[in-house]
């Protein structure tokens, strides 16, 4: 075994050909390229839908007598949103796992870093607007089921009984 690797190492003919030789090599690059394009297609698309459900949402809202607040729509394109950074940042590493150049790797992590900071500050946006959201349509909710059956402006809301409590 020593002997195969010293010959191809004084650089005669091997006896298994490298991945150069057979073609293997420009086949792997080939392949990751066109992942990599599959990857910006799925984001570039997911973006897309994303942005076509959102606007639905938004011209149905509009033609809508009630005003009200958009920040459900802003989720819904949020949640694409952060869906595609995912997608693009594949793509970006991708593009790097095969010979990259220390050029290629600085760029991948100016660009993973500032897409994680989006994805991370997007998230947690999304986060706080889904629980503000929930916290009105559990209060109108409450308004709602207060109404008197004449139709009278609702009354404050009485505190919930917590659990029982056991006197001792």
């Amino acid at each position: 075994m020593q002997w195969i690797f010293y010959r191809v190492a004084e650089g005669a003919p091997a006896l298994i050909p490298g991945p150069a030789e057979t073609g293997a090599e420009a086949t792997v690059i080939n392949l990751v390229q066109w992942l990599k394009l599959v990857l910006e297609i799925t984001g570039a698309l997911v973006i897309g839908i994303g942005v076509v459900i959102a606007g639905y949402y938004f011209f149905r809202n509009l033609a809508s007598a009630r005003i009200r607040n958009y920040n459900r729509i802003r989720l819904v394109l949020a949640r694409y949103l952060a869906l595609a950074l995912e997608f693009q940042l594949g793509a970006d590493i991708i593009a790097t796992a095969v010979a990259p150049t220390w050029d290629q790797i600085g760029q991948l992590g100016a660009v993973a870093f500032i897409r994680t900071a989006l994805n991370y500050f997007l998230s947690r946006e999304m986060k706080e607007e889904q629980e503000a959201a929930d916290l009105e349509e559990r209060s109108g909710a409450r308004l709602e089921a207060q109404v008197d059956s004449d139709g009278d402006a609702p009354r404050p809301a009485a505190p919930s009984p917590g659990p029982a409590r056991r006197s001792s």
